[in-house]
Parts: structure tokens; C-alpha cells; sequence
């Protein structure tokens, strides 16, 4: 089953709707419209992350399970 927040898992829908934000670096204020954001899972939370490609400033949204 699809959703159209974009994906089949919470995982999927969560980071597409992530995606969608503005992704205006808060540091140097580059607008990045290539990039996504990577999902790291420890079992316990589920981090998901985005590196600026102007100055490397790392966005880091935590989520507990």
C-alpha cells in the first residue's frame, strides 16, 4: 500500500515529508534543491540527516521509538 505522503513505511513518509521543508542552511543560508536526507536507526531512535554542501553544517532531526 502507497501513500501520498511518499512511501509505504512511516520511514518513507516521515523523510518525504522532510524533504519537502525548505532546506535553507541555518549557518550560511545555501539553498539546497538536490539533496535528501539519510535515515540512521539504532533500534531505539531514528535519526535522520542532512549535510549542507556549501560548508558542511550537518541538520539532524531525532526521533525516539
Amino acid at each position: 500500500m502507497s501513500s501520498s505522503y511518499g512511501g509505504t513505511s512511516a520511514f518513507d513518509r516521515l523523510r518525504a515529508r522532510l524533504d519537502r521543508r525548505s532546506h535553507a542552511c541555518e549557518e550560511c543560508g545555501f539553498v539546497d534543491e538536490e539533496g535528501s536526507w539519510e535515515a540512521v536507526t539504532t533500534g531505539a531512535t531514528v535519526e535522520y540527516r542532512r549535510e549542507c554542501p556549501s560548508c558542511g553544517t550537518e541538520r539532524v532531526h531525532r526521533y525516539r521509538l
